[in-house]
């Protein structure tokens, strides 16, 4: 067994883990290349456990024994393949066009919140690409040296959280309704993104089996490499839910 403790920085909710974030803390512990599943919100600023299980997966615990998440090697179609990406400037067109552009998805978020200072939070944001199906979005991320290792590269867990949220973005554009929380995220980061250079953000709405949305959210480098990959499943609202509003755009936002 061992401890964790994921720092405030790095929150989703207000007082929970980024969930891209902890599933590619959760990735790693089983080598990176990994199938991670989000059954409760994992605290903040306090430790919690992480038990390894016999057949390769790990369980992450609260103080109580609850199980907050767990990890298996991720399955070759968990992951599906990415489509073509735009290039650098149309990718940063779509983004500036993007109505998550304008105001953050999740305020405060580590991942998707563009309120929050270069360098202490992500940013990452996507609109529809032209000519696309709908639902297909990108943008860009620069990350910033503030994360890097000390070659200059990103720690896994942050490429997962940038590759996060912009597959409920891809939802929201395709539905015109948010599509409720992370439950499954498996991935891998095939080359680990720079500090300092941009990369392409692609996020696409693959399929819905009952309350389950599917999503796929690559990174690419400025010659359309493949940096990192992602399959999503994101818990749609229950039936019967009232209807949500994107919260206006204010002058103080």
């Amino acid at each position: 067994m061992s401890e964790i403790i994921v720092p405030r920085q790095f929150r989703g909710p207000p007082v929970t883990a980024n969930g891209g974030y902890i599933c590619g803390v959760l990735s790693n512990a089983v080598g990176g290349r990994g199938s991670a599943m989000l059954r409760s919100g994992v605290p903040l600023d306090v430790p919690v456990t992480l038990t390894p299980g016999e057949d390769g997966s790990v369980v992450l615990s609260n103080a109580e024994g609850q199980p907050l998440g767990s990890a298996k090697p991720a399955a070759d179609d968990a992951i599906p393949m990415p489509p073509t990406p735009p290039t650098v400037e149309e990718a940063r067109r779509y983004q500036a066009a993007s109505r998550f552009a304008q105001k953050s998805l999740h305020r405060g978020c580590f991942s998707c919140c563009i309120e929050r200072e270069d360098g202490e939070g992500l940013g990452v944001h996507v609109g529809q690409i032209d000519g696309a199906p709908l639902g297909t979005c990108a943008g860009l991320w620069t990350p910033h040296a503030n994360f890097a290792n000390p070659d200059g590269t990103m720690p896994d867990e942050i490429t997962w959280a940038a590759l996060d949220c912009s597959g409920s973005m891809a939802w929201w554009v395709k539905t015109e309704t948010p599509v409720g929380l992370l439950g499954t995220m498996a991935g891998e980061v095939l080359v680990k993104p720079k500090a300092g250079e941009t990369y392409v953000v692609v996020a696409w709405a693959d399929r819905v089996e009952g309350r389950k949305h599917f999503a796929g959210v690559a990174l690419f480098d400025a010659n359309g490499q493949v940096m990192a990959r992602s399959g999503q499943i994101w818990i749609g609202r229950p039936p019967g839910a009232p209807p949500y509003q994107m919260p206006p755009v204010t002058a103080n936002a």
